[in-house]
């Protein structure tokens, strides 16, 4: 598998670059934010690449970031969401919109991606929610050490790091609590919201 690729600029297009690889120009399908920040034609650039493999042809996906590669490898997992659909989802969308709108189950922030409507928006919700790999989910946010084990002791309970994350941001409790009053005041709130 090509696991990424560093060049020349050949040539770009909305949805396209074509990179020369010493004398060999490989045509890399990607987001229309990649494209853009990309360069000019003639410089250097460095993508992280995904080759999908079809009966009919070979395709080569490629991003400037490892997280927008990530996030596209993840989108193209869900029923309904092939390569180009995930590509148009990476180019309206940065990457930390997704998890907002993943997070905050945002139907409406992914249906205006177009190709994404209401029942593909509500597939990937139900697909990837809580199964995001740690470093596509939210950053986390600084924390006392008694926060980080409330955090830990949440993520086992199956929550997400976002919902455990604004559970563990907004606890009312004393600073002298127990690690066990810290996590019940944490599932309190989270059967609240």
């Amino acid at each position: 598998m090509i696991a990424g690729l560093r060049g020349l600029i050949y040539r770009t297009s909305v949805d396209a670059l074509e990179i020369d690889v010493h004398g060999v120009i490989y045509r890399v399908s990607s987001s229309s934010r990649s494209v853009a920040n990309a360069g000019e034609i003639g410089s250097t650039v460095h993508l992280y690449t995904h080759l999908v493999v079809r009966d009919d042809a070979m395709l080569l996906f490629g991003f400037l970031t490892e997280s927008e590669l990530q996030w596209f490898e993840t989108l193209i997992t869900v029923n309904g969401v092939g390569p180009r659909l995930a590509c148009a989802m990476l180019s309206k969308l940065a990457p930390e919109e997704l998890v907002k709108a993943i997070a905050e189950e945002d139907i409406n922030l992914l249906s205006t991606v177009p190709g994404v409507g209401k029942r593909t928006a509500s597939r990937i919700l139900l697909d990837l929610r809580g199964k995001l790999p740690e470093n596509l989910e939210a950053p986390a946010i600084a924390m006392q050490v008694e926060d980080t084990d409330t955090l830990a002791a949440l993520r086992a309970l199956g929550y997400t790091a976002a919902e455990s994350q604004a559970a563990v941001a907004n606890l009312n409790v004393e600073a002298s609590a127990t690690p066990e009053e810290r996590v019940i005041a944490a599932l309190r709130q989270l059967g609240s919201a």
